[in-house]
């Protein structure tokens, strides 16, 4: 049973309105977490030699995806374990990192180095683990930058040199995925999907760390909350956890509405999309895919359920583009596009060649969709519903896994690797 606690009764709800570059990147799938830029005259082809600006070798892997503020980009790894799938190594030598990286050269300005609390991991367990040391993607409010790291908790740092402001626990547990969502801000709201860690879902005040509420009964949600712009109505924050799909009011955790969703009785991984009110959700290991308007009281099953198609992902997350939506199937190695009113399957096309296992979201941007596999290669495929492979591009001196999605900046994209992080395209001006 759900459970909602209050430890402030007052909450401000006053917007930040620091200044920002209007390209800035600051959260898990940039702006509303839509996975959707508007940049530009993107890079299509590039190569281990070809087209890079700069690449800069990381202190370590991860799956984290970096985020960008004005001159600087911020991104998570680990080291010490886990990096050898063969040989894992001694857990009591994992370490974590935070580092800062300058925009326009690639070279490191800080870096913090975190030690985990004793037992405070899951063993590793081939690829599961693999990915889940250092998965959460940071975000910040153009003030204070904010990680989470699972078990070991969440950590609010100076922007300017990485120094701890405070830390936080939103749960003591762990699975042998290890921890998998990121962190979001809602006004002077730090939201963590703890799932995995508390089944719960927790706000903490940003400047202070202190819970301001706390949303019990949140079971095989590893997917990152959204928050939907209702038109005429107030902001929701929408999560898929198993069978459902769940929306509460940000500023205080209430429920709002729920609908039977992903029928996994397990987990749910891909983050919802929206778009105009309209709340699409894919995933499980049966594949399904759900279209539900927003706005809702109660169990809108009957009321507010737009479609459901018998197609997924079980774990990358979809996009929203020009009336349709996309995605990269996990395993299969296909691409899908459903028109977004209907639901009804516009194409669903394999790639060739074929890219082996895909976890990182897909990104659309300048008309493209970016999706990067772990071993196979980054494609740029046509966003329109008439499927189209643009480029099939491959670092061949760089076998590391590729994990997270790529990120438009200034013409440009950011894209990570367990070994470096690239800058591709023209340099910026």
């Amino acid at each position: 049973m759900r459970h909602v606690s209050l430890a402030v009764t007052v909450l401000s709800l006053v917007l930040f309105t620091g200044s920002t570059h209007a390209a800035d990147w600051l959260q898990f799938r940039g702006p509303g977490g839509l996975a959707t830029g508007t940049d530009k005259n993107l890079p299509t082809e590039w190569s281990s030699t070809k087209n890079i600006d700069w690449k800069t070798e990381l202190p370590g892997g991860g799956t984290s995806s970096p985020i960008i503020l004005g001159k600087r980009l911020y991104i998570t790894c680990y080291s010490g374990y886990g990096l050898d799938r063969d040989n894992p190594g001694d857990q009591t030598t994992l370490m974590r990192h935070v580092v800062c990286v300058d925009r326009a050269s690639g070279k490191i300005v800080w870096q913090k180095p975190f030690t985990p609390a004793p037992g405070a991991e899951s063993k590793y367990q081939g690829n599961g683990a693999h990915h889940g040391y250092s998965t959460s993607t940071p975000t910040t409010d153009g003030e204070r930058l904010y990680v989470f790291f699972g078990k070991s908790g969440v950590y609010c740092l100076n922007l300017d040199d990485g120094s701890e402001i405070w830390q936080a626990s939103v749960g003591t547990k762990t699975t042998g995925w290890g921890s998998s969502n990121s962190p979001i801000l809602f006004k002077d709201l730090l939201i963590i999907n703890a799932s995995i860690e508390s089944s719960s879902i927790v706000a903490l005040d940003s400047k202070t760390g202190k819970e301001v509420w706390n949303i019990g009964g949140i079971r095989g949600a590893r997917n990152t909350p959204t928050l939907v712009d209702v038109p005429d109505g107030q902001p929701e924050l929408v999560v898929c956890v198993a069978k459902k799909i769940l929306a509460f009011d940000p500023t205080n955790g209430k429920e709002l509405w729920s609908c039977e969703g992903i029928p996994d009785k397990s987990y749910v991984c891909p983050s919802v999309i929206a778009h105009e009110g309209i709340v699409y959700a894919i995933g499980g290991r049966q594949n399904t895919a759900i279209a539900v308007k927003a706005g809702g009281r109660g169990d809108v099953t009957e009321t507010h359920k737009l479609w459901e198609t018998a197609k997924g992902s079980n774990v990358s997350s979809p996009v929203y583009h020009d009336g349709h939506i996309y995605w990269l199937h996990d395993s299969r190695g296909v691409v899908y596009c459903l028109n977004a009113t209907t639901g009804e399957v516009v194409y669903e096309e394999r790639l060739s060649p074929r890219p082996g296992r895909h976890y990182s979201s897909v990104m659309v941007a300048d008309g493209k969709i970016y999706a990067a596999s772990q071993h196979g290669g980054a494609f740029v495929i046509a966003a329109q519903p008439e499927f189209k492979l643009i480029a099939h591009n491959v670092f061949k001196d760089d076998e590391a896994r590729t994990n997270a999605g790529p990120v438009p900046h200034n013409g440009q994209l950011l894209l990570r690797s367990d070994k470096f992080l690239y800058c591709i395209g023209k340099k910026a001006e």
